[in-house]
């Protein structure tokens, strides 16, 4: 081929006679994107995030107004509870200094039963009759409103100071992640309903299989809001340890361990928890593991893995994969159908790892909101 014929004027449309209006029309557009591209993408994703937090905003209101309308309905306190709500609702929590790591695990434990004994007494201060039980349902609901309304400051804030500077890049992280942040805001607001009326969440699939386990037994505290009940299962010694039901609350399970390890030789640690599910995987399949299963800030986590070191006690977990929304909203049937499954699977655990005449402590981990035992 001969390039040298060929006309490229004719070839991209270019002539003497090229319409400068066409001209215009193809240059002025490329000329505002290069200038002023940034400035309309952030524009652009600034209108998508603002719906995101007025949604996020909404949820932190309705908390804020179950909250409120529940506290009055059931409890008749003698002023209006708006102010002391809000106090709560702004109160934060600042974590110890972790610059040496050397005992920040009792620091932080200590900070956050500090939060936990201060909102639990000042709640009471709105109704002094409230038992147990209502306490911890405002002490759950309190905590959702919480944590909804921080979300929605931090978001807020991470938008006014991106759209301030006009700065395109700071506010990218902010729209990929805005995605997950509501999933989990939705999730927080469709709890509401299932702990204002204590019925179980997904969460609490742990302590229903132990609190099955413990029927007919007889039970005894052995840590803050923490029961053992105490059986028999082929020549081994079961302990069945689970947080008090039907409050809302995980217990204290490492203090319970500590209790119980004290004063008796512990073969084996089976842990029951939900576990976070992976995009793609099925709700409510089980999984077989070893280690702790236990959420939380990590305190937990880390004192029932020392426990366990120390004394040379193996750690198998049971999970029950779930979404975050499954997590912490009314348990679905799916879940709530492997109980017996789960059960099933304690057994030929115990059996596959220990030995008659042994000990073997089962842990059911997770709220135990609407669970007795």
């Amino acid at each position: 081929m001969n390039f040298t014929n060929i006309d490229f004027d004719q070839l991209f449309g270019m002539s003497d006679d090229t319409n400068p209006i066409m001209m215009l029309i193809w240059i002025v557009p490329i000329i505002i994107f290069v200038f002023y591209g940034q400035r309309i993408q952030l524009y652009i994703t600034s209108g998508e995030i603002k719906k995101g937090i007025k949604k996020i905003g909404g949820y932190k209101d309705e908390s804020k107004k179950e909250l409120t309308d529940y506290i009055k309905k059931n409890f008749n306190p003698s002023q209006d509870p708006i102010e002391k709500i809000n106090q709560f609702l702004d109160y934060f929590t600042i974590m110890p200094v972790d610059m040496d790591p050397n005992g920040i695990i009792e620091k932080v434990k200590h900070t956050v039963r500090s939060r936990e004994d201060y909102t639990r007494k000042h709640v009471k201060l709105l109704s002094p009759e409230i038992n147990d039980l209502e306490l911890a349902k405002v002490q759950t609901l309190l905590e959702i409103a919480s944590s909804l309304q921080m979300i929605h400051k931090i978001i807020n804030h991470m938008f006014l100071t991106a759209k301030k500077q006009n700065n395109y890049p700071l506010i990218l992280p902010l729209q990929m992640l805005l995605p997950f942040i509501l999933e989990q805001a939705e999730a927080m607001k469709d709890a509401i309903p299932a702990f204002k009326t204590g019925q179980p969440v997904g969460d609490g699939i742990g302590p229903m299989v132990v609190g099955k386990m413990m029927l007919n037994y007889e039970k005894e505290s052995v840590a803050f809001q923490t029961l053992l009940a105490k059986t028999e299962f082929e020549d081994r010694r079961l302990f069945l340890l689970k947080a008090e039901g039907p409050l809302s609350t995980v217990g204290r399970p490492s203090d319970a361990l500590g209790k119980i390890t004290s004063t008796n030789k512990i073969d084996a640690i089976i842990m029951i928890d939900a576990a976070l599910k992976m995009e793609g995987e099925e709700s409510a399949s089980i999984a077989q593991g070893f280690g702790a299963a236990i959420g939380g800030i990590g305190t937990e986590k880390f004192e029932i893995e020392a426990i366990a070191t120390s004394k040379n006690i193996p750690v198998f977990s049971i999970v029950v994969k779930q979404s975050v929304k499954e997590a912490i909203t009314l348990m679905t049937k799916e879940i709530a159908d492997q109980s017996n499954k789960v059960s099933s699977q304690v057994y030929e655990m115990i059996q596959e790892n220990t030995q008659p005449g042994q000990s073997v402590l089962i842990i059911g981990v997770g709220n135990t909101a609407g669970v007795p035992q």
